[in-house]
């Protein structure tokens, strides 16, 4: 029950980020989720993909660097609170949150959705789905 984070490295220069949504939108990979973080010299772009296998294989012939890590996906009640009681579950359970960045349904207008990387997502996910919480799987992102 857990996602599969790309993080691609990019320099930090006028067109470096269009380099790689050109590759990806050559190849017809749908970006699920984004997220961009900075530094003066580089960037890592954070993105959740719907095939993980065709995007790595696209990135490695671009000659991209990039990473893979298990994050955590939750759909969150689309309502003031929402948030705040996901992070009393992993509080609560002594998780700490490294990063977390959000992305809309598209279908689902009654839930907002986060990205989460935590310590151990595993534990994350039981801890979250025993109190009830949806947790996103790989093979579903399509369908959100």
């Amino acid at each position: 029950m857990t996602l599969n984070q790309i993080s691609v490295f990019v320099e930090n220069k006028p067109g470096k980020l269009q380099l790689l949504t050109d590759a990806l939108a050559k190849n017809n990979i749908n970006m699920r989720a984004l997220s961009l973080a900075e530094t003066s010299e580089f960037g890592i772009v954070r993105i959740i993909v719907d095939d993980l296998e065709k995007t790595s294989a696209v990135l490695s012939e671009e000659g991209f660097v990039y990473t893979i890590a298990k994050v955590l996906g939750v759909a969150i009640p689309d309502e003031p609170g929402g948030l705040n009681r996901v992070l009393s579950m992993l509080s609560e359970k002594g998780m700490n949150i490294e990063y977390m960045y959000a992305f809309l349904g598209g279908r689902d207008a009654e839930h907002a959705y986060m990205i989460f990387r935590v310590q151990d997502p595993d534990a994350a996910v039981l801890a979250l789905m025993s109190k009830g919480v949806d947790c996103l799987e790989q093979e579903n992102l399509a369908k959100i």
